[in-house]
């Protein structure tokens, strides 16, 4: 049986201020989610982690949602050949409109 390739995940320093922005009370449910969806097979699709149908101002490839309504998104891109994951940014969706960092970004 085949082991799973484990990817490290490496945040962009822009994250924290976008956490700042984010109720303290789901810091921990977003770490969490975080590391369980995109440690193991971040390039999988599933039913809340997607690539991006166009290229956004972030230069991501993939979306991965979560939380209460999944009104959290979190975006990323990968290395294959260094088994890396990058966390570019984490914002809040609400309604057709996605928060990042406390500033509104256009879908």
């Amino acid at each position: 049986m085949a082991t799973r390739r484990r990817f490290e995940l490496i945040y962009n320093r822009e994250v924290r201020r976008h956490l700042s922005k984010i109720e303290r009370k789901y810091h921990s449910l977003i770490r969490r989610e975080i590391e369980r969806s995109l440690t193991y097979e971040p390039e999988i699709e599933t039913k809340n982690r997607k690539p991006l149908s166009r290229p956004s101002v972030l230069g991501t490839a993939w979306e991965l949602r979560f939380g209460p309504d999944n009104c959290f998104r979190v975006f990323y891109r990968t290395d294959n050949e260094a088994s890396e994951v990058y966390v570019l940014a984490i914002g809040v969706k609400s309604g057709n409109r996605l928060f990042i960092g406390g500033k509104e970004f256009q879908l």
